[in-house]
Formats: C-alpha cells, structure tokens, sequence
C-alpha cells in the first residue's frame, strides 16, 4: 500500500469525513475507518476525479495494469487510492478488477491495438497507451495472449523490467501529443504527466503533479539557464518541461497545446510574462541520463 506521510497533501490522503483508511486512525477524524483491498485497472485508461462525477474535472489519470487500493464502491464510481503516485479520488467501478493478473509486459509503442484473435485483420477490441502494463500467458505467433483473452502484437511490448534508459529519447517520441489536463497517456498528456510517462519507462519512479517532482525527485542545480544537460528538468510554480541538450526544451504546454519543443530562452521570457512567472528551480535526475 502507498504509505501514508504528509497529511497536508489532501491529493494523496486517502480520507473524507465519513471514511478513511484505517492506517489513518488516531491521525485524521473520520466517520468509519476501512482496511483497503487490493485492485487493478483494466481498462485501457480511467479518468481519476476528485468527486465521483461526470462532472467532475479530471485530476489524473490510470492505465492498464495499474494497481490500486479500493476503499468504497457505489453508484458506478470506486474511492481509491493510486500505488503508483498515491493520488486519492473516483475512478469508474467498471474499469476495475480486484484480483486482475500482475503485468508481465508493459507497452513500449505509442499506442497499440488488442485483438479478438492473433490476427491483425480482426476488428480491434480497443487500444492501449505506452506505458500500460499487461498480464500475458502465452505466444501464439506474433503476438501475445493476455490474461482474459485479448492478443497484442508482441513487437510492441517488452517484460517488466525492460527500461528506456533516455527519458528524453520518450519524450521525443510524444512530439504533437495533444496537451489534457491531467492526462497521463499518449492521447493526451498535461506537463508532470509527460514527466512522469518518461522516467517511469526509465525505471524512475516519479510523484505525480510538477510541485511533488519539484520537491522529490533528483538533485538541485543553480538556477541558471547554462550548462544544463539532457534530462535535466526546468521548474515553474506549476509547470515543469525536460531538456533535449543545453539549449532546448521540450514540454507538454498550454501555449501550443500539445507536447512541443522549443529553445529554453524563448519559454523561459514567454512563460516568465504570460503564465508560471520565473524558473523556480533545475534538477538533475542522474548525471549520466544521454551521455
């Protein structure tokens, strides 16, 4: 289960006034307190909301293979908690399994389409996104049969383990992604989101929103728009953005609107003028991520 540290951080406090998690008892007031049960996601992706609403904005997103701690279950939403990232809100009830295999694969193209049947002519079941875990339990051919019968072309997967050790090179690859707020997919991607996809298929593991990766994740450089290196990551109050080499940057952003490179220079006056203000401060994952 996601620990449980920082009760200021309402995002990853599994708690509402009539239910919270039992490991929370004694630290937050609550009407009833439960023991959370194991789930995964099953669905392609699901939308995590901070109410259960249709109405409700979208605060992050879930993929396949994700797993979760379910709280409560009622009128087609389920109160969870994300292992990943520990963010708390309503995810579909549908879109949920509580004994779903672990992912033994994990997706490594853009997006790829599931099958009735090892055969690209079938018409698709669905799609899912880079980065979606998938429980596989055979070979048939070229492709790969999944836990409850769908099939994967095998060539855009690799075993759980297998990492992309250039976060940047990810990143590249999701040039002209619509940006989405809160989105955490190749449909659709918000800037912490496409921070977050890239180091995850590095093996790093990454907080969710630009302020937690701001204060978690690698090591603080002086604020200075020199001497950056690949992978570095720039920080705003609320945005963040991943150097290509020393003088580019790319981001997912609501100028453009999708995932855009651009010279640092040039967003650093733009942002500084129409959005997030200053740079806030630079961190260095590892010294050696391009090199």
């Amino acid at each position: 289960m996601f620990p449980i540290t920082d009760l200021t951080d309402v995002r990853l406090v599994p708690a509402r006034p009539d239910l919270a998690d039992v490991r929370l008892q004694g630290r937050v007031e609550a009407t009833r307190y439960v023991a959370g049960r194991s789930g995964r996601l099953i669905a392609a992706s699901a939308p995590l909301r901070r109410r259960p609403s249709q109405d409700a904005g979208i605060e992050t997103e879930a993929v396949m293979g994700d797993p979760v701690t379910l709280y409560e279950t009622g009128e087609g939403f389920a109160f969870v908690q994300l292992e990943t990232d520990g963010y708390v809100g309503y995810l579909p009830e549908a879109a949920l399994a509580p004994e779903a295999p672990a992912p033994t694969h994990q997706v490594t193209a853009l997006r790829t389409f599931l099958y009735p049947a090892p055969n690209m002519k079938r018409p698709p079941l669905g799609h899912v996104s880079l980065g979606a875990g998938l429980g596989i339990t055979g070979r048939e051919g070229d492709f790969l049969r999944l836990a409850d019968g769908a099939y994967v072309f095998a060539d855009h997967c690799v075993p759980v383990g297998i990492v992309e050790p250039d976060p940047a090179a990810t990143a590249e690859r999701l040039v002209g992604t619509p940006y989405l707020w809160g989105g955490r997919t190749s449909l659709g991607l918000d800037c912490s989101g496409l921070v977050q996809l890239c180091l995850a298929l590095a093996g790093v593991p990454s907080p969710r929103d630009a302020d937690q990766q701001e204060a978690a994740l690698g090591t603080a450089l002086p604020t200075r728009l020199d001497g950056l290196i690949r992978g570095d990551l720039v920080f705003w109050r609320g945005h963040v953005g991943m150097m290509l080499d020393e003088s580019r940057l790319i981001h997912a952003n609501g100028h453009h609107m999708a995932v855009a490179v651009e010279s640092l220079a040039v967003a650093v006056a733009r942002i500084a003028e129409k959005s997030y203000g200053a740079v806030t401060s630079i961190r260095r994952i590892t010294p050696s991520i391009g090199s």
